[in-house]
């Protein structure tokens, strides 16, 4: 069964993720008590000082915001990426617990979909042919957790998973300016500017800078940069613009 689009929903964040960031800021450099401090400012400013203190590398301050998404419809192989970002928290659908013996849904790579109707029906029967050596394990093993815990080593790195993901701030930052880049791969690419923008549509001013490094700064790729810089930026500059 062929995946629908990914689905990416922000499920939870801190509340004031914003002003919270900004009073760590102003903590930071100031002698007043933490309640003079929270009635400081207006969120406006607020939003401007934490702006000013980002701007100069201070992020641990936003390490106090955290961000919960729901994700669907995404492979295996995008989990493998994911999951190397390791100050965050994943809670994975398993496929110990869960049988596929009814089959599973897969993601369909663009490039494999560009050849044509012919190279996708190649793509299926393979899945199909996958699922159908599952089930011969399954049927040999067993059609419990004990069964699929080694059933599943025949399925592919297609299979679509689900997820819980939890990020602080800072983390989310550094995911961005990794994985919005031209050169991540296509479906975690996809992921992260689909999490940037529900962060900016949540949190305004937060992640107004958040982005692939050459959004901010030159392009850190050196001499394998995509040379789209201008665009890049005119991109991100859109995202959650009225």
């Amino acid at each position: 069964m062929q995946s629908k689009e990914p689905k990416v929903t922000l499920i939870a964040h801190t509340p004031g993720a914003g002003e919270l960031a900004a009073v760590a800021a102003r903590l930071c450099y100031s002698g007043s008590d933490i309640a003079q401090l929270q009635s400081l400012a207006t969120e406006r400013e607020q939003l401007g000082f934490l702006r000013g203190v980002m701007s100069s590398g201070h992020l641990s301050v936003v390490e106090h915001a955290s961000f919960t998404f729901a994700i669907e419809g995404v492979s295996r192989a995008l989990l493998a990426q994911l999951t190397r970002h390791r100050i965050a928290s994943f809670s994975v659908q398993s496929q110990r617990y869960v049988s596929f013996e009814q089959g599973f849904d897969y993601v369909i790579p663009p490039a494999i979909q560009a050849l044509g109707q012919e190279a996708v029906d190649e793509y299926d029967a393979q899945m199909a042919q996958i699922h159908r050596w599952y089930l011969g394990w399954q049927n040999r093993l067993g059609r419990d957790e004990n069964g699929n815990e080694d059933a599943r080593f025949v399925l592919p790195n297609a299979c679509e998973t689900r997820l819980i993901l939890t990020m602080n701030a800072r983390e989310l930052l550094h995911f961005f300016s990794l994985r919005c880049c031209n050169r991540a791969q296509w479906e975690i690419r996809a992921l992260a500017i689909e999490m940037l923008r529900l962060c900016r549509g949540a949190v305004p001013g937060l992640f107004d800078a958040a982005g692939p490094g050459c959004v901010s700064s030159n392009c850190p790729e050196g001499k394998k940069s995509c040379g789209k810089q201008r665009e890049v930026r005119a991109f991100f500059q859109s995202i959650n613009t009225p």
